[in-house]
């Protein structure tokens, strides 16, 4: 009894793996990169506007508000292309990991309108993508598949 318990147990922890687990790996790319990139989208909508918002209310420390409002938004646009492509997602997510946490601790330190749980969420998601990478259905995935399997063995 036990034996086949252990056994059905392998079997689909074994299919969840080969099968769920890259397509939540998609999922999860594909989600977080759209939050970012439609803030990005916001960002370029009126530039005006998004630099008196870094001025006057983000205040990014060391940053003059110009520079941190070209770099947010260029890495919100940016950033999240390779995540969706899967094309260095690890390095894709680290830029987005920290803006979500100086959204949290520092401008949720001065302001409670952006204190949010959510980003907390998005840390969580995009420190996954960062340790765990970004799976086998991505341009990663299939760089390191082409690679794995060399010139030799494709005669």
């Amino acid at each position: 009894m036990i034996a086949k318990l252990t056994e059905t147990h392998a079997q689909v922890t074994d299919v969840l793996a080969r099968y769920a687990s890259p397509v939540f790996d998609v999922a999860v790319r594909l989600f977080i990169a759209s939050i970012f990139f439609k803030s990005g989208l916001t960002k370029i909508k009126d530039w005006d506007i998004t630099v008196s918002l870094f001025a006057d209310e983000y205040q990014v420390p060391v940053l003059p508000p110009e520079i941190a409002a070209f770099l947010g938004t260029t890495f919100e646009l940016t950033m999240p292309v390779f995540l969706a492509l899967g094309l260095g997602a690890r390095l894709a997510a680290l830029p987005l990991l920290g803006m979500a946490c100086v959204i949290q601790f520092v401008l949720g330190a001065a302001n409670p309108d952006y204190d949010n749980p959510m980003h907390f969420y998005w840390m969580f998601l995009l420190g996954m993508i960062i340790v765990k990478g970004p799976g086998p259905i991505s341009l990663d995935g299939l760089m390191r598949a082409r690679l794995s399997h060399g010139p030799a063995s494709r005669s």
